[in-house]
């Protein structure tokens, strides 16, 4: 399910609201501040197959999401192409797996990673973290039963997003999707 509304009425960080592009911490602000938003985070439809989405309106011209992720679900390893970004667990748990490394831009198909790459975070309701361009990660709701509900910005709006398959060390680029294949 994807809805658009507007944003929560929230104050944007100094750089932000100067014009400039949003920071990495700029956005992680944005996630925290809108996460605390319980009236917007309990409107989000929870479906009990499927990841529900609101698009949100990000500080400084960012892309934001509003996501629910059913028990067992989760987004697959993916990137976010040349875009920074953060998101943040406004309810229940996630879990992010992410690479350590910073791979190729483009002119890949497939790599083999090196062993010690791997970095597993367990993010409860209130916990998030910024990233940086090309950050390799899949999120996931480990849960067998409960919900999770999570806030998501990126800047400069998601131009690709490049999905990936993992068997052991090798990471193979399987898709590349662009906006118009979510929106």
């Amino acid at each position: 399910m994807h809805v658009s509304v507007p944003s929560p009425s929230l104050s944007a960080s100094a750089s932000a609201a100067a014009g400039s592009a949003p920071t990495q911490a700029d956005l992680l602000d944005f996630v925290r501040r809108t996460a605390a938003d319980a009236e917007l985070i309990a409107s989000l439809p929870l479906d009990p197959e499927g990841r529900t989405w609101v698009r949100l309106k990000g500080p400084g011209g960012s892309e934001a999401w509003l996501i629910g992720w059913p028990p067992g679900t989760g987004t697959g390893w993916h990137d976010h192409a040349d875009s920074v970004g953060a998101f943040l667990t406004a309810s229940g748990d996630l879990t992010e797996n992410s690479l350590a490394a910073r791979l190729p831009a483009d002119g890949w198909k497939t790599l083999e990673l090196t062993e010690g790459v791997d970095r597993v975070r367990r993010l409860s309701a209130g916990q998030g973290r910024a990233f940086g361009r090309h950050h390799v990660h899949e999120v996931l709701n480990e849960s067998p039963d409960r919900h999770a509900v999570s806030v998501h910005a990126y800047y400069p709006p998601l131009p690709r997003i490049r999905r990936f398959s993992r068997a052991g060390q090798v990471l193979r680029l399987e898709q590349v999707e662009r906006p118009e294949d979510w929106q």
